[in-house]
């Protein structure tokens, strides 16, 4: 379905009639747009939590909310039995022993009134929409990273928190460490100078997921239809030793992930867009690279770096998933290139200041709760109190979803041809030159592969797509499985 046809069918009814029409929630509930329980917020008064996914990320939100900051985690919501016994004892430990009750649905969450707040830590084609129900249903939300699957939803999701007034925070907890929060005040306040270019790395080994032959089984123990969701139902194509066919492998593939751009990128990706201060998405974006060093069932880039101009800045990010040094003291991290120096940050919670002659003038570091951030802002009432407010996250996980629209829609060239193709950008062509050394460190027979080269976008700001061009627009947006289909407007 077209973007176009989908907005003019929403228009008419849509998703949220089929879900009242089926019980999902109450009539009233969503008339108001809130709940009695989900009014809570007095600095005395607890709240109940349900955590969604509970395999990966949700374990720590459970560690972070579950007994602490008079929160209690009231459920637990997980599609795959198998993963459930972990996170109750988790919660019971947090908790004096009291255990959640565990929902299969996240839907059934929705309708219960005694629910103040979730979190969702499902894969990414879940992001968006769990949290538009959420708070549809009066809910405030947690969102992980990246808070969509792509760049449309995540709009309708800052559009959704805003018009049913709810506390929505993205999970970039980077953004809560006071080190981290410091060292961005020193960039921004010109103190080294102009900063005229952020670097993004997540220089993460990513070994290969191994390749299987033909349609896999998903878990017994799964219920694979609603695990799919908003995404297409067709069996798994992937089979790892340690994860199986379903579980974690998903972030390679695109149709459920966003490779590891999206992944683990994002958060150095928020924190290159924070330091250059842009509350917008760029003039322009490339992206170059591809899955080298192994053949396997992943379908995301492993080694990829894209450009993206700003105009007075560009924003660089770099991903390798095979062994690879680090940058300037960075690995998972970031490098602020200033005119008398420049910023690594070598950590979640720590940045270190240098002068040209490489000579270390200053050190920022601290850790923060996001968690405490996201609670402390429901019971004030005041988004503004947020550190990680859901259009921060919308921002930086389109400049993802872009990039990656980019790669998606590039053409392959033999990497003895490369030259010329990112123009006279000096930075562009150095980072280049360090990937390909970066290959051939790692026995890639760049002779014998292909590169690709992403297509130059031109962005259109307001609308937040390509302007005109119908094929990239298609990746802006996904077609939805009836019954799982973001709502266009509220």
């Amino acid at each position: 379905m077209r973007f176009l046809d989908r907005r003019d069918f929403l228009k008419q009814s849509a998703g949220l009639a089929g879900l009242i029409a089926s019980g999902y929630f109450a009539n009233d509930m969503l008339a108001q747009g809130t709940t009695p329980a989900g009014n809570a917020g007095g600095a005395n008064e607890r709240l109940n939590i349900a955590v969604i996914g509970v395999r990966g990320r949700g374990l720590d939100h459970i560690g972070g909310l579950a007994g602490r900051h008079n929160c209690r985690v009231t459920h637990i919501c997980d599609v795959d039995s198998a993963v459930t016994a972990g996170a109750v004892a988790r919660v019971q430990k947090g908790q004096g022993g009291e255990a959640p009750t565990v929902v299969t649905d996240m839907r059934r969450l929705f309708d219960n009134r005694d629910i103040h707040a979730v979190t969702i830590a499902t894969p990414n084609h879940w992001h968006s929409l769990a949290g538009i129900w959420a708070m549809q249903a009066g809910k405030h939300v947690y969102v992980e990273k990246p808070v969509s699957h792509n760049v449309w939803e995540g709009r309708r999701l800052v559009e959704a928190a805003r018009h049913y007034n709810k506390i929505c925070q993205a999970g970039t907890q980077i953004r809560s460490n006071p080190g981290i929060r410091q060292a961005i005040e020193f960039i921004r306040s010109n103190e080294l100078g102009a900063c005229t270019i952020a670097r993004g790395l997540c220089y993460k080994s990513r070994p290969t997921i191994g390749r299987c032959e033909g349609q896999q089984a998903p878990p017994r123990t799964m219920d694979y239809d609603l695990w799919c969701g908003p995404a297409s139902n067709a069996p798994p194509r992937r089979n790892h030793p340690r994860n199986g066919t379903v579980h974690y492998d998903w972030h390679w593939i695109w149709e459920y992930g966003n490779g590891d751009l999206g992944n683990q990128g994002i958060h150095q990706m928020d924190v290159a867009r924070w330091g250059l201060g842009k509350m917008e998405l760029p003039r322009s974006v490339i992206s170059i690279g591809g899955r080298f060093g192994y053949v396997d069932d992943g379908e995301t880039p492993n080694t990829q770096f894209a450009v993206m101009d700003y105009g007075n800045a560009e924003l660089f990010f770099e991903v390798r998933g095979l062994p690879t040094p680090a940058y300037r003291g960075a690995t998972v991290g970031n490098v602020f290139h200033c005119a008398n120096g420049y910023v690594a940050f070598t950590s979640y919670n720590t940045a270190v200041v240098f002068n040209n002659d490489n000579r270390e003038m200053r050190r920022f570091t601290g850790n923060g709760d996001h968690y405490g951030n996201w609670v402390s802002a429901i019971r004030s009432g005041r988004r503004e109190d947020l550190k990680g407010d859901v259009l921060e996250g919308h921002l930086s996980s389109a400049l993802c979803h872009l990039a990656n629209i980019s790669h998606r829609l590039g053409r392959q060239v033999a990497f003895d041809r490369r030259n010329g193709v990112l123009g006279e950008n000096r930075e562009a062509n150095e980072t280049m030159t360090r990937m390909v050394d970066h290959l051939r460190t790692n026995n890639v027979a760049i002779d014998k592969v292909q590169l690709t080269v992403g297509r130059r976008f031109t962005i259109n700001n307001q609308n937040e797509n390509f302007g005109d061009d119908r094929e990239a627009n298609a990746l802006v947006t996904r077609e939805y499985r009836k019954g799982f289909v973001v709502p266009a407007r509220f």
